[in-house]
């Protein structure tokens, strides 16, 4: 029996953001049915479906998209209501104005202290801009200072990333591959080597961060990175010691064992959480996964428990209702 189910990725729509962002999420609305109905729900409809998935503790975030400071305080607040009314079945994490470098601190310790989330979501770039330099040191050390990991999600591309992605193919294809079906990954794993480069984790060594589906990419290529980051300048802390002690990774979106194999040879199985995307993909989906999982012999009982919820409830101080 797949044990009790944490998830951490899941996302809303805010009142404060209206339609301002359903021309970034076009393709997803033509895909999904009943897609937008589920991300502006905090209430019954998203409880619903958690039972389909057997989730029985959901983390929410806002849906990608810059936002202002404004906006990303109302929406905080719209979440903190929904998760004050449903504390056993629902936390939260931060939507940050990451466009407003100074803001992105303040606002991050304002949820933590007053409304308790547990952490933070954050688009990987605003416009092309990546968040390695000084003018975000003080929102790192925030993080690091309130003990709370920053989930880094992928975002669209910027004006000057979309024609890497542009060709001989359909519009569809190309919005595709500059977002879900590959530029999100790829820049979201860009944006994590950027930060240690920056030297970033030595300034913070006890930064959280968190990256989704399976570590976007970054756990394939992990001995190479780890070779070549040696050049990258003179970190104290390695690369592989960075990966080992800073980063935790989800399983979101990705129905797959091949992925999982590979993570298990090479990652620590208490960095390796349970996410499944919701609604962007279905809580059933990942039910079906983990009872995959279960079956394949792959983890036993006590690495399948951490992977469901132990390895969540440790990261972000919560507890899966039983």
């Amino acid at each position: 029996m797949v044990p009790p189910l944490i998830t951490l990725e899941e996302h809303f729509f805010s009142s404060a953001v209206g339609n301002s962002l359903d021309d970034k999420y076009i393709e997803q609305f033509k895909a999904i049915a009943g897609l937008e109905a589920q991300l502006r729900d905090l209430g019954d409809l998203r409880l619903a479906d958690m039972a389909k998935g057997k989730v029985s503790l959901q983390v929410i975030s806002h849906g990608p998209g810059t936002m202002t400071v404004t906006q990303c305080r109302e929406a905080n607040d719209q979440l903190a209501a929904a998760v004050q009314k449903n504390r056993e079945r629902f936390a939260g994490f931060a939507v940050l104005p990451m466009s407003v470098p100074d803001a992105c601190g303040p606002e991050l310790e304002r949820t933590v202290t007053q409304h308790g989330f547990v952490g933070a979501l954050i688009d990987c770039h605003v416009n092309g801009h990546y968040y390695d330099g000084p003018d975000y040191l003080p929102f790192w050390r925030t993080a690091e200072k309130l003990n709370v990991p920053i989930y880094i999600h992928p975002s669209w591309p910027s004006e000057d990333m979309a024609p890497r992605y542009q060709g001989n193919f359909t519009a569809g294809a190309a919005r595709s591959l500059g977002a879900s079906g590959w530029g999100w990954h790829n820049e979201v794993a860009l944006h994590t080597l950027r930060l240690y480069a920056s030297g970033l984790f030595d300034t913070c060594p006890r930064l959280k961060i968190i990256l989704g589906h399976f570590g976007e990419m970054i756990p394939y290529m992990l001995d190479r990175i780890a070779k070549l980051a040696v050049r990258w300048g003179n970190q104290q802390r390695k690369w592989r010691q960075v990966y080992d002690e800073n980063i935790w990774i989800t399983t979101s979106g990705v129905w797959s064992l091949d992925p999982m194999r590979c993570i298990l040879a090479n990652t620590r199985v208490e960095r390796i959480l349970y996410s499944v995307d919701y609604p962007f993909e279905r809580n059933e989906n990942g039910l079906g996964w983990m009872e995959e999982l279960e079956r394949s012999g792959l983890v036993g009982e006590r690495e399948l428990e951490m992977i469901a919820h132990g390895n969540a409830e440790a990261l972000l101080g919560v507890r899966a209702p039983r």
